[in-house]
């Protein structure tokens, strides 16, 4: 087992008093693991990650996962005053590496992000999709053993998100890193994941879970991935429905 999330309970101090944000999570990620997080607004999905990164405390419950984290959030948050190639390699001179390790780690990644011939570049000169890809290569440089991605995608536009799934895909085929990702895109989800699992309305909790059985690559277009993605939206039907009345409770 590479990650456990055992009973996992948080709330969050509201004007109105306590707002219980997740009850009692259970989510075990095997080594190598594609998992995908989707559910409605507000339902829990990335306080769980920053839970799990340790960036935010718990009420009760127990987070125990084997080796190093990664966490890529949904900003690729570059330092623009750097270069790509130095900017994946900043988190390397942070821990000292030699500068000949430095250079053998940032231009593999460069290649297995294909970002080669973009390395001098500055991240204004370069597109969403690529700052995200040097946001990956940047994390992954580091080598993590579990990697933590908050919607990654979700500010891109369709075409260029198309292609970072393609390229996630083979990368995750080649690095075998157990991967947790959030998304609210369920075609996403079942494009990238081994299992999708559906989160309840606030208080969050594991509503469901989808086995997703199909060969890679995937593509978001096929047939048999949209078939499983309308059977998630319904079982998300009622979960947003629940977030709709809540807010239209609250303006009235």
């Amino acid at each position: 087992m590479k990650l456990q999330v055992k009973n996992i309970n948080k709330t969050f101090a509201g004007e109105s008093g306590k707002i219980q944000a997740l009850t009692d999570i259970n989510l075990d990620l095997q080594e190598g693991e594609f998992v995908c997080l989707v559910g409605p607004s507000g339902c829990g999905k990335s306080t769980l990650l920053n839970i799990i990164a340790g960036l935010a405390p718990i009420d009760s419950g127990k987070i125990e996962f084997a080796g190093k984290l990664g966490f890529m959030f949904q900003e690729p948050t570059l330092f623009p005053w750097l270069k790509v190639k130095d900017n994946i390699a900043f988190g390397l001179k942070i821990l000292k590496k030699s500068k000949e390790k430095i250079n053998e780690v940032v231009d593999y990644f460069l290649e297995l992000t294909h970002l080669s011939n973009f390395k001098e570049a500055y991240p204004h000169e370069l597109s969403g999709g690529m700052k995200q890809r040097v946001a990956l290569a940047r994390t992954l440089a580091l080598k993590p053993d579990i990697l933590l991605m908050d919607e990654p995608f979700a500010a891109l536009d369709a075409q260029t998100r198309e292609m970072l799934y393609k390229e996630l895909q083979e990368i995750w085929q080649f690095s075998k890193k157990t991967i947790l990702f959030v998304t609210h895109n369920v075609r996403e989800a079942v494009v990238l994941g081994d299992r999708v699992l559906v989160f309840t309305a606030r208080p969050g909790q594991i509503k469901k879970e989808f086995k997703i059985n199909l060969p890679r690559p995937r593509d978001i277009n096929d047939i048999e991935v949209a078939k499983i993605s309308n059977a998630i939206n319904q079982e998300l039907k009622t979960e947003v429905a629940k977030v709709v009345n809540e807010l239209e409770h609250y303006e009235k």
